[in-house]
Formats: structure tokens, sequence, C-alpha cells
């Protein structure tokens, strides 16, 4: 295998409300955690599935009917995913679903907490989780402050700049680019810059896309320097 001492980036184009971006981050890290010998740096970037639902969010039964034809379309796929979540020690809970959010504040929350001390991946989690496992309404702002709180955030601070407009078109030019690029499904993860791998794929797979990155890294700097 080529030289791994230099850290393997992978950046992950999600969002907080994709069951399979919250499968998908799981098995990232099984990944990541399977290979110690790598060092590795994530970066986690914003991408809206629903741009269309507006910013105080929408009944569940609503998105699921607009988007689905029916909330009963929708749950012929749900089985799968629950199992696929429950296989990687995750819950989702779709039942316990109300609302669907506009996810754009859950973004800036991300970007915040990553700015702040580096936590963007656990307040990330903390947001997937709430909604997934708990039914949590983001489009709650307290339920989003004490999320901050559980990420090291100042809470009064975060309830400040969530009823301003900061990073409101960092967070929406980043969105927009992604599906610009040709993203169109979700997660993605883009593994040095030069190899993108889309979907939940197993740890194994990530695994293997991790070290051909850095196979395909080495010789496209072997073809630069000749």
């Amino acid at each position: 295998m080529a030289d791994t001492s230099e850290p393997i980036t992978i950046d992950i184009v999600s969002d907080v409300v994709c069951p399979w971006c919250f499968i998908g981050k799981r098995r990232l890290e099984k990944a990541i955690a399977s290979r110690p010998d790598l060092e590795v740096q994530v970066r986690f970037h914003p991408y809206f599935l629903n741009d269309w639902v507006p910013r105080e969010g929408i009944s569940r039964t609503e998105y699921l009917t607009t988007k689905f034809g029916s909330p009963e379309r929708y749950n012929r796929n749900v089985p799968r995913m629950i199992a696929a979540a429950e296989s990687e020690g995750l819950t989702y809970a779709p039942d316990k679903i109300q609302r669907q959010p506009n996810t754009l504040d859950c973004h800036r929350l991300i970007l915040w907490a990553d700015r702040h001390n580096g936590s963007g991946p656990r307040m990330k989690q903390r947001l997937m989780s709430l909604y997934f496992a708990e039914g949590a309404d983001l489009t709650d702002r307290e339920v989003l402050v004490r999320a901050a709180a559980e990420c090291g955030l100042d809470a009064d601070k975060t309830r400040e700049l969530l009823a301003s407009d900061t990073d409101v078109d960092t967070v929406t030019q980043a969105a927009e680019q992604a599906k610009a690029a040709g993203i169109d499904g979700v997660p993605m993860f883009i593994f040095n810059g030069v190899l993108a791998v889309s979907g939940a794929q197993s740890p194994e797979y990530l695994v293997s896309a991790m070290e051909r990155s850095v196979e395909e890294r080495a010789k496209r700097a072997t073809q630069a320097a000749e």
C-alpha cells in the first residue's frame, strides 16, 4: 500500500434528516476504528435533502404525502431502514417523528460546534439521534439550544445566533455548491479529494475506499512531479 503518513481527508456531504446518512456515518466510524494505523480527518458539509420544506417545518404526514405520495408508500421501505439502523447499534423510530424540519439551522449548529471546539461530528450525531431515535422537533429552537449546550456551546449565545441570520448564506451556498457539483444523493463520501463513494456502504467497502484513495493520491503526486 502507498505511504499513509499524510492524513486521509474524508469529506462527507449529508443531511441531518437522511436515514441513510445516519447509518452511513456510523459505518464510516466503524471503518475508521478498524484501521487505527491510518490518520483520518473527517469534514462534514451541508446538504438540503428537502430544500422545499419551509424554515418553520411541516407536519410529517404532509411531508410524506408531498414527497412519496402517501405515508403508506414511504412506510413500505421503513422496515429495511429500521433493520439497517439496528444492525449498526442505532435506533430509527419513525413513528415518533411528528414534524419534518428544514435543516438550515441544524447545519448552522454543526458549523458553529466545529468552529468552537471541533465538536461538529458530535453535534451532527446528537441532532440525528434527537430526530431519528427520539422524534424531537428540530424546528423547536429550544431543542436546538439544548443540543448545542450538550456539545459545549453557550446556550444564550446559541439562542442569539439562531435568532439572527449568522452563517445562513455560508451554509446555503455550501449546500447549493454540492448540488451544482452533481451530488443528487447522500451520503456522499469523498476520500482525499480523488475518490467519491455514494450511499451507506459497508465498513469494509469504506476501508477499501480509504486505501484506494491513498494509492490514487500517491499516483497523482508522482505524475505531477514527473
